[in-house]
C-alpha cells in the first residue's frame, strides 16, 4: 500500500506528506535572524539577540510551529507517531542545505525521567536520521541532562531560562570542534542556549541549531 498523507490521508508523495499538504506547511520567511532563526526585517539580527547574544553561533530552522506541522510534531513527541520523524528530518535538511558541516551531530538529551516518561528521546530519532544522511558523526552521549525540570512546554516564555539553567554537562572533550545540535522545537531559546554553553566549557568553536520548527512569539 503507499503511504498516506500524515496531514490528509491521500497519498503521499515523499516524506509521508501529499503535495498540497507540502505546499502548506508554515514554512518561515527568508528574512530571518541569522542567529535565532526568527522572522526580523531584512533578515538583521533581531532585537533579543543584540540585547542577550546566544551561546549558539545560529539557529538552521525548517518552519513555524504552526498547523499543521505543530500537530505531527506532537503527535511524533507525545504519542510515538514515528512516521513524522523522515518529514522533519527533510524539513531540517533543507534548512542547513548549503551550510558547512559541523564535526559532530549531537541530539538534545532528556533527563532520565523524561525519557521514561515518554519512551524514546526525539531528537535522537532525527539525530540518527540526519546522522546517516550528511555523514557527520553522531555523539549521543556526548551532553546529558543532569537535572529533571518541570517541562519547558508548561511554562510561560519568562520563566524558562531559569528552568533549564546549569541543567546539562557536557561529557566529551570537544576542544576545537564545531557542534550541530538537534532539537524538535526552538521556542525561547533558552535549552538550547544552556546546552550551548555546557559545549563550550568544554572547547567547542562553533554551536549550531539544528531545528524542525520555531515557535513565534505571540502578539498582543
Amino acid at each position: 500500500m503507499p503511504a498516506q498523507c500524515l496531514a490528509c490521508s491521500a497519498k503521499a508523495i515523499a516524506a509521508n506528506l501529499c503535495e498540497g499538504c507540502r505546499k502548506d506547511l508554515p514554512y518561515l520567511p527568508e528574512a530571518r535572524c541569522p542567529k535565532c532563526g526568527v522572522p526580523s526585517l531584512f533578515g538583521d539580527v533581531c532585537g533579543g539577540c543584540l540585547t542577550r547574544p546566544p551561546m549558539f553561533d545560529r539557529a538552521l530552522v525548517g518552519c513555524a510551529y504552526a498547523f499543521p506541522l505543530d500537530r505531527l510534531i506532537q503527535s511524533f513527541k507525545y504519542a510515538g507517531n514515528l512516521a513524522v520523524a523522515p518529514l522533519l528530518a527533510e524539513l531540517m535538511l533543507t534548512a542547513i542545505e548549503g551550510t558547512p558541516l559541523p564535526d559532530v551531530i549531537v541530539p538534545m538529551p532528556l533527563s532520565p525521567e523524561r525519557l521514561r516518561e515518554r519512551g524514546f528521546n526525539q531528537s535522537l530519532v532525527l539525530a540518527k536520521l540526519l546522522a546517516a544522511r550528511t555523514g557527520v558523526a553522531l555523539a549521543p552521549e556526548a551532553c546529558v541532562r543532569v537535572r529533571h525540570d518541570e517541562a519547558q512546554s508548561a511554562l510561560p516564555w519568562a520563566a524558562r531560562a531559569a528552568n533549564v539553567r546549569n541543567a546539562f554537562v557536557c561529557t566529551e572533550d570537544l576542544a576545537g570542534g564545531s557542534v550541530a545540535v538537534v532539537d524538535d522545537v526552538l521556542t525561547t531559546g533558552a535549552t538550547l542556549n544552556e546546552v550551548a554553553r555546557s559545549l563550550r566549557e568544554r572547547g567547542a568553536t562553533e554551536i549550531v541549531g539544528w531545528v524542525a520548527a520555531r515557535t513565534l512569539q505571540p502578539h498582543g
